[in-house]
């Protein structure tokens, strides 16, 4: 089931939070950004609990940096040097971190107003990326589908593009199982079935090959708490994680993520062969939902894409979207409590 409600104005337009319920849980979702609001879930003692950050008002999802719960794109993550070559034409696209081009540019897909419909347990939001917007070639058509059944929210990507172009789309959700204004996410313990990880340079830029997470801090194929590395200076300068995986694929959840002060959890499947995960190390203070503080590791980003800047690395799956194709891709998240 859904309901509207009022939430701001853009332009003349009003935008309002979209919400699917369900008997077990609920999630809000708002046209800009195509965003994913709040998502509500019991913990162990049956209390409904907001378990993602985000924003009271449009302004600050207009204004503010780091995409809360937004859909990422043209290209998620970093593309080296902001530039790339398709058929043996070069492109070169907005950098805006650094020289390097990070989630589509200075107004990526999170930054638009997308169109939508509803249906009884779903909303699909749609937008056409014009051709040249943020320099990357081609028209695109996005349709982003959320739905939710018991417990369960599902997203499904489809595109399709007028010429040949880089597409790579993700949800930037930031998971806080203990509630979204619990602080930081230290307690917080992952599992994630990926053995290898792709290396990056002093830009966080892959340098186009595979390594083993085996006796580093990047192994979670066991489950393990974050812990003191979200602030340990030796551990990436202090900011935590924001490394891809290659996921190990096959069937079922390729990560779980659980807070043990609360016991919510959640299962994660994907037709992705990347994910990043990103722990919130560049979150600047802020004000919240509710009036709660942000700051620092407040969060956890499970993005699901293809590898970051593959569209310069032969040896990794191609971002390319070609004419006559079309992009489906999908991240499941299912929300338990034990």
């Amino acid at each position: 089931m859904y309901r509207l409600k009022p939430f701001g104005v853009l332009n003349g337009r009003e935008v309002p939070v979209i919400e699917l319920f369900s008997d077990k849980c609920a999630v809000e979702l708002l046209p800009y950004g195509a965003a994913v609001r709040a998502i509500r879930v019991p913990d162990r003692t049956d209390k409904l609990t907001d378990i993602c950050l985000g924003y009271d008002e449009l302004e600050s999802y207009r204004t503010l940096d780091a995409c809360f719960g937004g859909t990422i794109g043209r290209c998620a993550n970093r593309i080296g040097g902001a530039r790339f070559t398709i058929d043996g034409r070069s492109y070169r696209v907005t950098a805006n971190e650094g020289e390097n081009c990070l989630h589509g540019g200075i107004e990526g897909f999170h930054k638009k107003l997308w169109e939508f419909t509803c249906e009884e347990n779903a909303v699909t939001f749609s937008y056409t990326s014009p051709d040249g917007e943020e320099g990357f070639p081609g028209a695109v058509r996005v349709e982003v589908t959320y739905r939710l059944i018991d417990n369960q929210l599902t997203i499904a990507y489809k595109a399709a593009a007028e010429q040949s172009t880089v597409v790579n789309l993700t949800n930037h959700t930031y998971f806080n199982l203990g509630g979204h204004s619990s602080g930081t996410v230290e307690d917080h313990v992952l599992t994630l079935r990926a053995s290898r990880y792709t290396p990056m340079d002093s830009g966080n830029i892959p340098v186009g090959t595979l390594a083993p997470v085996e006796g580093t801090p990047l192994d979670f194929r066991t489950p393990a708490a974050f812990g003191s590395r979200l602030h340990d200076k030796a551990f990436n300068g202090g900011r935590g994680y924001d490394h891809n995986y290659a996921l190990g694929g096959g069937e079922g959840p390729v990560a779980e993520l659980w807070c043990p002060a609360t016991g919510i959890g959640l299962e994660m499947t994907t037709s992705m062969e990347g994910m990043q995960l990103y722990t919130a190390g560049w979150l600047t203070e802020r004000k919240g939902k509710g009036g709660a503080v942000y700051g620092q590791a407040h969060g956890v980003c499970l993005e699901t894409q293809h590898f970051p800047n593959a569209v310069n690395c032969p040896a990794f799956p191609s971002p390319i979207l070609r004419k006559g194709e079309t992009l489906q891709q999908w991240t499941a998240f299912r929300f338990f409590a034990r």
